[in-house]
């Protein structure tokens, strides 16, 4: 990682690398913050790539993480045709799962935010339960070995992502990568923070909700800022957050899962990088990747004052297969827009929905129906006649390249 402590000021075009499942919200980020990203990611969104001062493809399944094979090579393409010398990478969702590739990473190009090490004790479960059993933070159980009464337990990948990984626990010692945790009552919250190895600075709390699908009961939905969280509960959890810094050395933008019921809480786990939550959150004065950038050299910055509007952001699934998706005039609203012709299997994310209003229920509401609108007009495509649309036409050739299938 870059010695020194990073400035909060603009970063006036310096090339910054990015590398996630997919990396239009952290392009985003950087293109508000003043810099020029590089990104590479799964999906090559046509905003990502309008975003990218350059762009590569990698291959991987989402959710489930990325292959290794292609991430140095394209990272060191990105790097090679970059007009300055890239500050270092920032990494989003699909490392989780491989430590020893972040510490690859970080020894060529520098990584801004956890460390390897960071990530593989706060990704080991029952290194991160004995951690949180320490500082005596509440946490539901788990087990990697055979549990009775397997209905009171779920399994989940270790350091997968975005929900799709877990499922209901079933007889038997848990799969390779996986672990079981005990089921418990209460509503998921996150905790947005950042942490400069030290200490932690919460910047907000937000609300999240599940979009179940098939077996995927526990499915990322979307996410709401501000969330409401008890004082008590608060206090609590930011205490735990300072203590698991201290613990792991954890650096940048990172956030804390919760399960809140009432008064009673518990810790899930900690995603150590820029989360889904990064475009609710991206409206302080300062812009978000900049102090992720300043946290990872140690320098928390100042509390800044919270929005005052709600803001939320929905992901919206694909219920059926979408062989081709046509040339589409996507709204304002709409991000991660996939480009023309694109395949999206079924259960795969089609894009992301955006909404502001006064309150977090009006926002939820909004959400639901601007996600609606894009089924409405996707399925509405399929009686398109592309004999006047030569763009829809020309994308839709049988051969298609594997980086624009998404899922």
């Amino acid at each position: 990682m870059p010695t020194g402590s990073p400035s909060t000021s603009p970063a006036d075009g310096r090339t910054v690398l990015v590398a996630a499942q997919s990396g239009r919200a952290l392009a985003a980020a950087a293109r508000r913050a003043g810099f020029a990203p590089l990104v590479a990611d799964l999906f090559g969104d046509t905003d990502t790539r309008v975003l990218a001062a350059a762009y590569r493809p990698l291959r991987g399944r989402f959710g489930l993480g990325l292959e290794v094979g292609g991430v140095l090579p394209a990272l060191d393409s990105l790097a090679r045709a970059a007009a300055t010398p890239p500050l270092g990478i920032v990494l989003g969702s699909g490392f989780e799962r491989r430590p020893d590739l972040v510490a690859a990473i970080d020894r060529q190009f520098g990584v801004i935010g956890a460390s390897a090490e960071t990530i593989g004790a706060l990704k080991d479960p029952a290194a991160f339960a004995d951690l949180l059993r320490r500082l005596g933070v509440p946490h539901p159980p788990i087990s990697l070995r055979p549990v009775p009464n397997t209905a009171a337990w779920l399994q989940k990948v270790c350091g997968g992502s975005g929900g799709g990984h877990i499922r209901l626990g079933r007889a038997g010692p848990p799969p390779r990568g996986t672990y079981l945790q005990a089921r418990v009552k209460g509503s998921p919250c996150s905790l947005a923070f950042l942490a400069d190895g030290r200490g932690a600075r919460v910047l907000a709390a937000t609300e999240q909700w599940t979009a179940p699908s098939g077996r995927a009961a526990y499915r990322y939905g979307g996410a709401v800022e501000p969330g409401s969280l008890p004082s008590s509960v608060r206090e609590e959890a930011e205490a735990a957050l300072r203590g698991i810094v201290r613990g792991t050395g954890l650096r940048g933008l990172a956030s804390a899962d919760l399960l809140v019921d009432g008064e009673r809480w518990w810790f899930l786990e900690v995603n150590p990088r820029p989360g889904a939550t990064l475009d609710c959150l991206d409206r302080r004065r300062t812009p978000l990747f900049l102090r992720h950038v300043a946290a990872s050299g140690g320098d928390l910055g100042p509390d800044e004052p919270t929005p005052t509007a709600a803001c939320g952001t929905a992901i919206v699934y694909a219920a059926r297969a979408i062989p081709c998706v046509s040339a589409l005039a996507w709204p304002d609203f709409a991000a991660d827009r996939p480009r023309t012709g694109a395949r999206v299997r079924a259960g795969a994310p089609i894009c992301t929905v955006a909404a502001t209003a006064g309150t977090a229920a009006t926002v939820r509401r909004l959400l639901a129906e601007r996600a609606a609108s894009v089924i409405t007009n996707l399925e509405g495509d399929k009686a398109h006649d592309t004999a006047n649309d030569p763009i829809g036409r020309s994308a839709c050739r049988p051969a298609r390249q594997r980086a624009e299938d998404r899922g």
